[in-house]
């Protein structure tokens, strides 16, 4: 048996269940996540996932699985992701087990999640902003009230819930 199998099973049922009382989704989130790896590495090195040793899943490795999950999966950067969450998640538990590879784990861990842009949300303009705040009558006390609680909710980003 290899050194990743019992680290494997005890990452499910003694980290993820019991220390850290991960919610069922979470756990059957990762354990896709890293049966995919398992399978990918099976397609790529031939070799059956009770074979695999800690040195199998290198950096290389797993960045040419995580490219493989955009490229041929068609996974968004997102997805990409919460897969390397899980990879770390393992990595970090397979640490504290198995010191004789920490210069192996430690270069996994220190895999980039990949950057995502977020898009900017725009509903207003400059100018309809100043027009907004402009239109309160500030001669009257209830305009600069108006007014300033309008600037308040402008620079702030204020928003009605729906």
């Amino acid at each position: 048996m290899s050194l990743v199998a019992p680290t494997l099973q005890s990452f499910f049922t003694d980290r993820l269940a019991n220390q850290r009382q991960a919610s069922p989704r979470t756990i059957a989130s990762y354990r896709d996540s890293l049966r995919i790896l398992v399978v990918f590495v099976h397609a790529r090195t031939g070799k059956t996932p009770c074979t695999l040793d800690w040195e199998d899943l290198d950096t290389e490795t797993i960045c040419a699985f995580l490219d493989h999950l955009e490229a041929e999966r068609h996974n968004s950067p997102r997805t990409r992701n919460l897969r390397l969450t899980a990879i770390r998640s393992l990595f970090a538990y397979a640490s504290l087990r198995h010191p004789e590879h920490a210069a192996l784990i430690q270069q996994v861990l220190a895999v980039p999640a990949k950057r995502i842009d977020k898009p900017t949300v725009s509903f207003l303009t400059a100018v309809e902003i100043d027009a907004l705040v402009d239109a309160p009558d500030r001669s009257r006390w209830e305009g600069r009230r108006d007014r300033a609680l309008l600037l308040v909710a402008v620079q702030t980003g204020l928003r009605v819930p729906s």
